[in-house]
């Protein structure tokens, strides 16, 4: 963790140095975990391992919780909304593929899913990829965490956890 903080602060990014490759790598090593886990979508990647991602420009961030969590828990900045569900009884968003479809036009794009905790987005994931998405992918431990001993999220784990970029209005 102290290497990761200090590079964070010195804004060095370790791949750059090995330019595109290492990012690809990222992706190959997840789509080989997922395969080899069964699951229906291209794969899994930590929160450190997307913001990466989307700085270089090799991925598009897509939050899938309510607009309510957007903006009282807080967001990462110029990530997309297309909520898998709605409202405080969380409906599932039926137009959720159709709106995603219209936001990331490209289904061959590189599209990482993000939600409070990993498991909506995951569910999301599923329903991109049978919708014809080919490179989507779940980050893990979503924007809050796991939950800890006391059952609340925050204190290990996930988007704010790690010190990423997000934003609260």
């Amino acid at each position: 963790m102290a290497v990761t903080v200090a590079a964070t602060e010195l804004n060095f990014d370790p791949r750059a140095s090995h330019g595109d490759g290492a990012f690809e790598a990222v992706l190959h090593a997840a789509r080989a975990q997922a395969q080899a886990q069964n699951l229906p979508y291209a794969g899994i990647v930590s929160a450190q391992d997307a913001w990466q991602l989307v700085q270089a420009h090799k991925a598009l961030l897509v939050d899938v919780r309510t607009n309510e969590e957007r903006v009282f828990v807080g967001h990462v900045p110029e990530s997309l909304h297309v909520a898998w569900a709605t409202g405080t009884s969380m409906n599932r968003n039926p137009r959720f593929t159709r709106e995603l479809e219209a936001k990331v036009r490209d289904k061959a794009a590189v599209v990482l899913l993000l939600c409070r905790s990993g498991k909506r987005s995951a569910l999301a994931a599923e329903a991109a990829a049978k919708a014809g998405f080919t490179n989507v992918f779940n980050i893990a431990q979503g924007f809050e965490g796991d939950l800890d001993d006391q059952q609340q999220r925050g204190h290990s784990g996930g988007w704010r956890w790690h010190a990423l970029p997000w934003l609260q209005d």
